[in-house]
């Protein structure tokens, strides 16, 4: 039975699922790129150019956790009272490069992150990256990472140099997800160049809030236009409690009804079921970056108890007291299980044994 530092003994392991890395190279490339000017994304400079270029000990820290897979990270899971993370590429990923820099950077990461699940399989399972801007490679390397190397899901750090996954030339990317059965995680980025303007002149394009317009917006085009209805059996993960949207689902619902009877968009069109309803059916969702009690169990109450799964959001958010705070919730013990394990082990399909507690230390 899992034990935490202090001797507590609990029936359920903590899983995080939306935990981030960065092989060196990749960051050794964005240095170079923001060096260069290489890489025209407003987003890519003002994000990775704070973290990378700050002397500020915050963001210092992040890049050099971001890095770590093996010991330093374990170190804080323990700290924190985390049993398993499930780690992926962090934003913006391969998703600012060209085809063949972003093959290279995922190849690199995916075998790095299996290397790190193959050492420590009790403490990490991850996703897949791969580059999108080559369907057909992202398809081999997908299922090479999924088939040999034994990865997760596919993380997708939103859009994709401003194109979206509903596009058509994404379709046989959709397609291998669906039939390998692994996830696919939508997770944020900073607005691309035509939507960003207004966002970055009042400091708001990061995580503070256009992160979640964005993400929110990508994930509404993929069930608005009907993808989850052509891939029925597509398990989709989105993070930050769902990026609002289960705030506005009664809205949603009701406008889209409405335009879709008056022929308004050609874009929008019937779908199977209400747009809220896929929240029950292809969609789950993770705390990342949101331990706020009200706001989990709204989402709880109007998605489904087993909808909602923790993640920390580390390194970005590391903090060891958010975990005390989580397993607080004012919810039924195996509805506590399902929430820090249970529905992460489904989603995913991990195997993870529990841990066995550290012998006691004596002095």
């Amino acid at each position: 039975m899992p034990e935490d530092a202090g001797g507590a003994e609990r029936d359920y392991l903590r899983i995080a699922t939306e935990e981030a890395y960065a092989p060196p190279e990749m960051i050794d490339l964005y240095r170079s790129h923001l060096a260069m000017d290489g890489v025209d994304d407003v987003g890519f400079t003002s994000l990775m150019g704070y973290f990378l270029g700050s002397e500020h000990p915050q963001p210092r820290a992040v890049v050099e956790r971001l890095q770590d897979a093996g010991e330093r990270r374990i170190e804080d899971m323990d700290a924190a009272g985390i049993d398993h993370q499930v780690l992926a590429l962090t934003a913006p990923g391969t998703q600012i490069l060209d085809a063949e820099e972003g093959a290279r950077i995922a190849r690199i990461a995916n075998d790095r992150l299996a290397e790190a699940c193959a050492a420590r399989p009790d403490r990490f399972s991850a996703l897949a990256a791969v580059s999108y801007e080559d369907p057909d490679a992202a398809v081999a390397e997908l299922e090479r990472a999924v088939g040999d190397l034994g990865l997760k899901g596919l993380i997708l750090n939103s859009h994709i140099r401003g194109a979206y996954l509903d596009h058509p030339r994404f379709a046989p990317i959709v397609a291998a997800v669906e039939d390998l059965d692994v996830p696919l995680y939508l997770h944020p980025t900073t607005p691309p160049n035509r939507m960003i303007e207004p966002f970055h002149e009042a400091g708001l394009d990061g995580a503070v809030y256009g992160f979640g317009v964005e993400t929110g917006l990508h994930l509404l085009r993929i069930i608005t236009s009907g993808l989850l209805d052509r891939h029925p059996n597509l398990r989709v993960v989105v993070g930050h409690l769902g990026e609002a949207l289960p705030f506005w689902l009664n809205r949603i619902d009701h406008m889209h009804a409405k335009q879709v009877a008056a022929g308004r968009y050609e874009a929008t069109g019937p779908l199977r079921q209400k747009p809220s309803e896929y929240f029950r059916s292809n969609i789950w969702i993770t705390t990342s970056g949101m331990p706020w009690e009200p706001a989990i169990m709204f989402t709880r109450e109007v998605t489904g108890p087993d909808r909602v799964m923790y993640a920390m959001d580390y390194p970005y958010q590391y903090d060891a007291a958010e975990v005390a705070a989580m397993d607080a919730l004012a919810m039924p013990a195996a509805d506590k299980r399902d929430f820090f394990e249970n529905t992460a082990r489904e989603v995913f399909r991990l195997t993870v044994e529990p841990r066995v507690p550290a012998p006691p230390r004596h002095s």
